[in-house]
């Protein structure tokens, strides 16, 4: 989702129902406000989050909102589902009218969920050419060797999309468990990954999203809002 940028005399117009000049006038008279500062500038440019009023009538006063979600097994990663219950289904207590979710997770798999109405924000979490990384914990139905290492450290060609994923890290934990890192998320890729070796992916759960790990406090189903530094963290 992207960030609602846009000029502010088109703003008041749409949200007052008035035409461009008298737009104009109101501005000219030093009668709006733009965070609390006198603005009269026509073409001056204002998102989601610009604190806006006029004869101090509030027309716009969003707060930035970021969360971090332990999502559990058989909740979907979705603002609305009519079937399953959703990631948004579990936060209580917030306006969540403009909440989406930044890097989704399937169905069956688990951990870590952020959620945001800020639009720059989860697109430079969320942006291909970002890279930002992601881990993984998997558990598989076989054994895992060495073989699995040099195969995801390589990439893998998938003929039906004709792309090649971008080499990933893959960590052998145990004789059935795995911490894979990936710098990019194709539709499925790690059950499909895994899927080259005939090796079902028992269960999938999330660790981190860059500096933003899961938080261990967090029972499955539990959110907290996150941290300035976390916040901060995408974009460093």
């Amino acid at each position: 989702m992207q960030s609602k940028r846009g000029r502010l005399d088109r703003f008041i117009c749409t949200k007052l129902q008035i035409s461009r000049k008298e737009v104009r006038l109101l501005l000219l008279a030093g009668r709006v406000e733009v965070d609390s500062v006198i603005v009269t500038q026509m073409d001056r440019l204002v998102d989601e989050f610009s604190r806006i009023s006029v004869d101090s009538r509030l027309l716009q006063a969003n707060t930035p909102s970021y969360l971090m979600l332990h999502k559990p097994v058989g909740v979907v990663s979705a603002t609305r589902d009519e079937q399953h219950k959703t990631a948004l289904d579990l936060l209580c207590g917030i306006d969540k009218t403009h909440m989406h979710i930044a890097g989704r997770l399937d169905l069956n798999s688990s951990g870590l969920l952020l959620i945001t109405n800020d639009g720059r924000w989860s697109a430079a979490l969320t942006s291909p050419e970002h890279k930002v990384d992601k881990v993984y914990l998997v558990t598989l139905e076989k054994p895992l060797t060495c073989d699995y290492v040099a195969a995801f450290a390589e990439g893998m060609y998938f003929g039906f999309e004709d792309i090649t994923t971008a080499p990933a890290k893959l960590e052998i934990l145990g004789e059935h468990l795995a911490r894979v890192t990936l710098s990019e998320g194709k539709y499925h890729q790690i059950k499909r990954m895994f899927g080259r070796f005939r090796n079902p992916v028992l269960a999938l759960h999330r660790l981190s999203i860059g500096d933003i790990s899961l938080d261990p406090g967090l029972a499955p189903g539990e959110s907290r809002e996150l941290t300035a530094t976390e916040i901060g963290a995408i974009y460093r």
